[in-house]
């Protein structure tokens, strides 16, 4: 049984876009901020089992960086139409997981073999993406920061989002031209 749960957690977390885009879209701050964050927090708790335990998968290895960049991305979308988070941020954070699903593709289509591992900036960078979004909700349901708080750690994810994705195209682009 145990093999399963880091699976369904990403399956749950999947699940949960919705719930967390319709909760933001309506003004539901302090559900869409609890929901996000249980959803962020099985990211961490899905991994942690699987690695503890052994039980990884093919499947789970697809399937929790999808769930990541979905609720992710839905959310960033989300909150960038209730005027929430920069415009300029949430093209720069959708443009990079496009790079780098498309990357994979290419590079799986090109060599027929492909290992999904995430690179240590990717997930600083994810971890900073998921915080600037629990900031933001939580300033939307709880509290209100200086906007230049907010400002200065949208530069950073908007770094981090840069190098994240152009350390992942000079990476494959050394796998294909290495195969």
């Amino acid at each position: 049984m145990i093999a399963h749960v880091p699976n369904l957690l990403s399956l749950a977390r999947l699940g949960a876009v919705p719930v967390v885009v319709w909760c933001v879209l309506v003004g539901e701050n302090v559900l869409a901020f609890w929901v996000f964050l249980l959803a962020g927090l099985s990211d961490a708790l899905d991994g942690a089992i699987a690695k503890r335990f052994n039980v990884t998968s093919r499947f789970g290895a697809w399937l929790d960086p999808l769930a990541d960049k979905t609720l992710l991305v839905g959310t960033y979308v989300a909150l960038t139409l209730r005027d929430a988070l920069p415009t300029w941020l949430t093209i720069l954070v959708v443009f990079r997981d496009l790079l780098i699903v498309g990357g994979a593709l290419t590079v799986q289509a090109l060599t027929q073999r492909f290992h999904v591992e995430p690179l240590m900036i990717s997930k600083v960078n994810t971890a900073l993406q998921i915080g600037l979004v629990v900031l933001v909700m939580a300033e939307r349901a709880y509290f209100t920061l200086p906007a230049h708080f907010v400002t200065a750690f949208a530069v950073l994810v908007a770094a981090t989002t840069v190098l994240s994705g152009a350390v992942y195209v000079v990476t494959w682009s050394r796998r294909v031209t290495a195969w």
